[in-house]
């Protein structure tokens, strides 16, 4: 089925697909867009769509699938060492990117995907690689693949927007002929200026969003068999490239509301008429005048030209994709000689614990051997030799002891909360687990066992009620108890403690405020004995010198919260644990 263009005023509708569809379409036709990032869990809408999806590719038998620790030499090629071997000469191994090449790589579990591996494959995509990737995001809501992908693939396809067993898909002469016709499709620059202003009004600051809506539109326009991009075409290319991006919504478009009145025209002076007064005022405008401040207007307006209608209220109630993505820090990991996960190697001679990597070690050797004249042994020096590398990521686990008494819900028990979940998401950033304890009445309660989700300790949180007296004692012991319990399973504990150190119930139960204090300094000097990390946090209003102290007993650091904010809260726990990890190291 040959390209036959045709006028944009004789040109048909654009076909009336789905998202999802549009998004397989586009891609098949153009591979320079990058690719998608699938965030859905494994199941048959997600399998049927990329079944689908390969009946549209022009060489469906290049659909390649790589798993996220994959080494350098599997992904980018090198060195075939067993061939190498037997031939007595170097021999290559071509790499998973070359075997895609014209067709697709589907990355498993791309929200684990090393950043390392992550900016080989985006160094590839820089230099022209022919190769469609699709990133599948089964994280949770706060996981994401590495920054440095996402912004080169075009498209996000969230599971809601999977096409449905009864959606449409192109036929195959309709898309030979889009990829056939692709380079005969023009746009003008005006397209390009709105397309711009879309990205602007958005905050979308990545350049490449704005080259892929353009080129997304080109496709389009192929696909509907127009020889000129038109306005379908941009409105389908803000949406699915520019929309998921998206960091701000423009004013007055957030919630619906109704657009601004226009401003009352300036009444006349010294009989002077009202268009020889107009004309004057768009004249001598300064950047204070009303001229001036109605380009915000204008660029509203000009947006909703482009956008189709109620699409910015369906991103304010977030119904549109949003994408998320992670640093790509290394927080948490130690690199050493011992034990971990494998990081490649070095140059090194044998001793204190090293271990030699055999492979590497006739990989280095093997170049070598003509020079070396071995008469057909492998001739091996000490230069040649390749010590392991690991890298064991810290499991680092944080116990929140919260003291929700009658004196600590006086004194700012809520905000005390607030603290805490600032620590939980900052200790879900590393990956890091979090547990939580509260204590009041005569006793402590595990109101979270140790976990990674972060939600579910918000909730716990939320739903902490407070009074009661204060068995800090009983708390204290209860973590430590807690924290020795994860140290055992190879956890590097770490134990915050939040109170304000108005303690009035003893390890017995009984009541007295001396007795209670003497027992909580003793349950600090046993965390202190057993040599764990701890952070006390002083919640009352005013620091306490015995929160002070019993930080001390503890071999603590003492933090109190009214001269804390987010940051130093975080810098603290950050901190803490360094400790723990470096001592554990």
């Amino acid at each position: 089925m040959p390209f036959e263009p045709v006028p944009p005023n004789d040109a048909p509708a654009a076909p009336d697909y789905a998202p999802g569809v549009w998004i397989a379409a586009l891609l098949a036709v153009d591979p320079k867009l990058g690719g998608v990032v699938i965030r859905a869990r494994h199941g048959g809408a997600r399998d049927a769509f990329l079944q689908r999806f390969q009946t549209l590719l022009p060489a469906p038998g290049r659909y390649k699938k790589m798993p996220p620790n994959i080494g350098d030499d599997r992904l980018l090629g090198g060195l075939d060492l067993a061939a190498t071997l037997s031939a007595g000469r170097p021999v290559a191994m071509a790499g998973l990117l070359a075997e895609a090449a014209a067709g697709v790589l589907v990355l498993a579990m791309a929200e684990r995907l090393p950043v390392g591996t992550a900016a080989r494959l985006a160094a590839a995509i820089d230099q022209g690689a022919d190769v469609t990737m699709i990133a599948l995001d089964e994280g949770l809501e706060d996981e994401a693949p590495p920054a440095a992908l996402l912004d080169r693939l075009a498209f996000t396809l969230p599971e809601a927007a999977l096409p449905a067993p009864g959606e449409t898909w192109p036929p195959a002469g309709q898309m030979q002929a889009a990829r056939a016709g692709l380079g005969l499709v023009t746009n003008d620059d005006a397209a390009i200026e709105r397309l711009c202003t879309i990205a602007a009004m958005l905050d979308v600051a990545s350049t490449r969003a704005v080259l892929f809506a353009v080129r997304a539109a080109r496709a389009a326009a192929a696909v509907a068999g127009r020889w000129q991009v038109g306005e379908a075409d941009i409105n389908l290319a803000a949406t699915l490239v520019l929309l998921p991006r998206a960091q701000r919504l423009p004013a007055g478009d957030a919630e619906g509301e109704d657009e601004a009145a226009e401003p009352p025209p300036p009444e006349p002076s010294n009989g002077a008429p009202e268009t020889e007064k107009t004309d004057k005022a768009e004249t001598d405008a300064d950047p204070g005048s009303a001229t001036a401040t109605d380009e915000p207007a204008v660029t509203q307006e000009a947006a909703r030209a482009v956008l189709p209608a109620g699409l910015l209220a369906a991103l304010a109630a977030g119904s549109v994709p949003r994408r998320a993505a992670r640093g790509g820090g290394q927080a948490g990991r130690v690199a050493g000689l011992g034990r971990g996960r494998p990081a490649g190697s070095r140059p090194g001679r044998i001793g204190n614990g090293a271990r030699l990597s055999i492979v590497e070690t006739l990989r280095a050797a093997v170049p070598w051997q003509t020079l070396r004249h071995a008469n057909n042994r492998i001739a091996i020096r000490a230069d040649d030799f390749r010590i392991l590398r690991f890298k064991a990521r810290a499991r680092a686990i944080a116990i929140f002891a919260v003291d929700a008494s009658g004196s600590a819900a006086l004194n700012r028990l809520a905000e005390a909360k607030g603290a805490v979940q600032l620590l939980l998401a900052d200790c879900y950033v590393r990956r890091d687990q979090v547990a939580v304890l509260a204590f009041r009445g005569r006793t402590a309660e595990c109101l979270l066992p140790p976990t990674h989700a972060l939600a579910r300790a918000r909730r716990c949180l939320a739903s902490l009620p407070g009074g009661g007296p204060t068995p800090l004692a009983t708390g204290i012991a209860a973590a430590r108890a807690l924290a020795e319990a994860e140290r055992r399973k190879g956890m590097e504990p770490l134990l915050v403690l939040l109170t304000d150190g108005g303690a009035n119930i003893g390890r017995d139960g009984n009541p007295g405020r001396a007795a209670a204090a003497a027992d909580a300094l003793a349950a600090g000097r046993a965390c202190r004995a057993a040599g764990l990390a701890a952070l006390v946090v002083d919640t009352a209003p005013r620091p306490q010198t015995f929160v002070a102290r019993l930080a001390t007993e503890m071999g603590a650091r003492y933090l109190p919260l009214p001269y804390a904010d987010a940051a130093a809260l975080g810098r603290a726990v950050q901190q803490q644990e360094a400790a723990s990890v470096r001592r554990a190291a």
